[in-house]
């Protein structure tokens, strides 16, 4: 995604609580058009939002609901739908049909110069959306290459109808002649009036350009492209393209004539004609149609509630006037007409009317009262301020966070670099804060995955590998977090512990610590299976076992198993010692030869033994008897309660 696109602050917004803006199309002087969801119906439309600083403007209001009006009324497959008109907060927009494709001005940049099926076809599209406005009283005024879209389904649409103004409502003041200057007709240049004659001759002026490849009229100054309109006639386009059949040479003529009152009266006569040529030359466009040529949305309902489909067919009627005259000797009575005009008064009139209508839109509202935003993108503020001062306009500092852009950095601007705006206009310049903070909680006991999302929606990269431990914490939870800060070296010198929570910066990197669960319990297994169920978890045991007496674990069975040092976690891959039980302890016997009854019963108890004698030497007094061997034998390494035999004499 573009800078521009990312600074945007319309990107992810939800518009009215409906519509979900997910990226910019275009962006023009009045409006910017984005490509957004419809949450309500789950639908892709197009949101045309007008710009904040026309929001307060009323004229520029009124054109706006207008477009939405003019376009909502009509119902033919060959105007651009607008579903709705709305105000959030301070933010005007329209919903309208969202196609994907190009325009005519991208097909012409890439083909040049359309074949003559092209340009017929797609002229008969734009004449049937341009009928249905005008049999509904409603005039274009801005008829383009950039209005008309070429959908990829192979839809031809006509659009924006941000200057469409009632037929009765057909003066144009200088500052409204928006029209662009290479199709206006010359009537809105001498006069400021525009009806839907005027469409006419900018669809004459579009199909000589398809035609050819080029515009009939150039010069280095609009003015001088304005005088041309005024004075001149549109050459026919073989001249350019010899290829171009006659008929459609005489309908461009008929089209561009200079008075309005000998061009076609509107769209639906000239798409009367163009049937007529498409027959002559066997060509047969595609174009369907679901509503009457020039029926509004509720002309065209049945009683049913739906629209009624209807195929173009030819009249079977009584021609028109019109059609009963010759066009190729009508234009020459015209041309005759014209040159016997050609007074030099006449001349000086338009010529003066031309320079002033010109002068007004072209510094007014045309194209010399815009200025194109410089790419000050890298520069610091003052360095973005002093460059766009340059070119007369205002710059708004207006930090963010950025993760690319170097702190203090110019990041882009709004309106983007490249759109042409007014003088004087502020720029917000997006400088770059750096990265943001990321605040977390504690991530203890927390799921790999949730982890995982926490880091992820706060812009911090987590490590594919995570570090696992043998834990008492159940197997996938989160045991630690440390996080690395973004350049900071990979030795770990800098980490910072995240486990219970901390604060860091966007585009920091977190290794996470995850518990593989408890260490397999072994105790009581033999030595052969406790190895092989430790092994089994990535342990390495080592070969040598340690031996440990007990007093309750028999001789050879696992007492227990011995890990780090330092005693931390174990990982996978550690190596670990088994402790093995070499069964109960041994104690010294006593040696007791040689001591009385009594002595010798109270060292081999006290020792932990019992003691056995024949029980006829307790009537004998202790002084007269004598320890003359025992059995263990003394010194001897016997297990506690042993009984040891004594053999006792007397010693009188």
């Amino acid at each position: 995604m573009s800078t521009s696109q990312q600074t945007d602050p319309l990107i992810g917004r939800l518009v009215d609580g409906r519509y979900r803006v997910r990226a910019r199309i275009a962006r023009g002087g009045m409006a910017t058009v984005y490509v957004a969801t419809d949450l309500r119906l789950e639908r892709r439309i197009a949101l045309k939002v007008m710009h904040s600083h026309l929001s307060d403007d009323t004229m520029f209001q009124s054109r706006f609901i207008q477009e939405a009006r003019a376009a909502a009324r009509l119902a033919d497959p060959h105007v651009v739908n607008v579903f709705d008109q709305g105000q959030d907060g301070e933010m005007a927009y329209l919903v309208m049909e969202y196609l994907p494709g190009i325009t005519l001005r991208e097909l012409l940049r890439e083909q040049r110069r359309l074949t003559v099926p092209q340009a017929v076809t797609i002229l008969d599209a734009v004449l049937s959306g341009l009928a249905a406005a005008h049999r509904a009283g409603i005039v274009h005024r801005d008829v383009k290459p950039e209005n008309v879209l070429l959908a990829e389904d192979g839809r031809i649409k006509i659009g924006d109808f941000g200057l469409a103004r009632a037929t009765t409502a057909n003066t144009a003041s200088g500052a409204q002649l928006l029209g662009t200057i290479a199709y206006l007709a010359p009537e809105l240049v001498t006069r400021g009036t525009a009806d839907a004659r005027s469409d006419i001759y900018a669809l004459g002026i579009m199909l000589y350009e398809m035609l050819t490849g080029e515009q009939p009229y150039k010069g280095e100054q609009p003015m001088q492209i304005a005088f041309q309109h005024a004075t001149d006639s549109v050459p026919r386009p073989s001249v350019k393209n010899p290829g171009v059949p006659e008929p459609l040479d005489e309908l461009v003529l008929w089209a561009t004539e200079k008075s309005p009152d000998d061009r076609p009266l509107d769209a639906g006569q000239m798409l009367e004609r163009l049937r007529e040529i498409e027959r002559e030359l066997g060509i047969t466009p595609a174009v369907t149609r679901t509503t009457p040529l020039g029926v509004t949305r509720e002309q065209a309902t049945s009683s049913t509630g739906e629209l009624t489909a209807v195929l173009p067919t030819a009249s079977t009627g009584p021609t028109t006037a019109m059609e009963e005259v010759d066009n190729a000797s009508r234009l020459r009575r015209a041309i005759r007409r014209r040159r016997a005009k050609g007074a030099w008064l006449a001349a000086v009139v338009v010529i003066l009317a031309v320079l002033a209508a010109g002068t007004g839109w072209w510094f007014g509202s045309g194209p010399g009262s815009l200025v194109q935003v410089a790419d000050v993108s890298g520069m610091t503020f003052p360095q973005a301020s002093e460059r766009l001062q340059q070119d007369s306009l205002v710059a708004v500092e207006r930090g963010e966070h950025s993760l690319e852009v170097p702190v203090g950095q110019v990041i882009g601007t709004d309106p983007a670099s490249g759109d042409r705006v007014d003088r004087e206009t502020e720029v917000v310049v997006f400088v770059s804060l750096g990265p943001a903070e990321a605040t977390f909680g504690s991530f203890l006991g927390m799921p790999e995955q949730d982890a995982r999302t926490a880091l992820g929606d706060q812009s911090v990269t987590v490590a594919d590998d995570n570090a696992e431990f043998f834990t008492d914490s159940p197997a996938g939870s989160v045991v630690g977090v440390m996080i690395r800060p973004a350049g900071a070296p990979e030795d770990g010198s800098q980490d910072v512990p995240c486990g219970e929570g901390c604060t860091v910066h966007q585009g920091d990197v977190a290794t996470l610590w995850v518990s593989l669960g408890a260490v397999p319990d072994v105790a009581g297994q033999s030595e052969g299976s406790a190895r092989s169920d430790l092994e089994r978890v990535g342990l390495s045991v080592a070969e040598d076992s340690r031996t440990e007496a007990s007093e309750n674990v028999e001789e050879g069975r696992v007492l227990r198993v011995v890990g780090r040092d330092d005693g931390g976690w174990l990982r996978p891959g550690d190596t670990v010692t088994l402790v093995v039980s070499s069964g109960p302890p041994l104690f010294e016997v006593p040696d007791v030869v040689g001591m009385t009854r009594d002595q010798a019963k109270a060292a081999i108890t006290n020792a932990g033994f019992r003691v056995e004698y024949n029980t006829l030497w307790d009537v004998v007094l202790d002084e007269a008897t004598e320890v003359e061997a025992q059995n263990p034998e003394g010194g001897s390494m016997q297990r506690k309660g042993t009984v040891v035999s004594l053999r006792i004499e007397g010693s009188f």
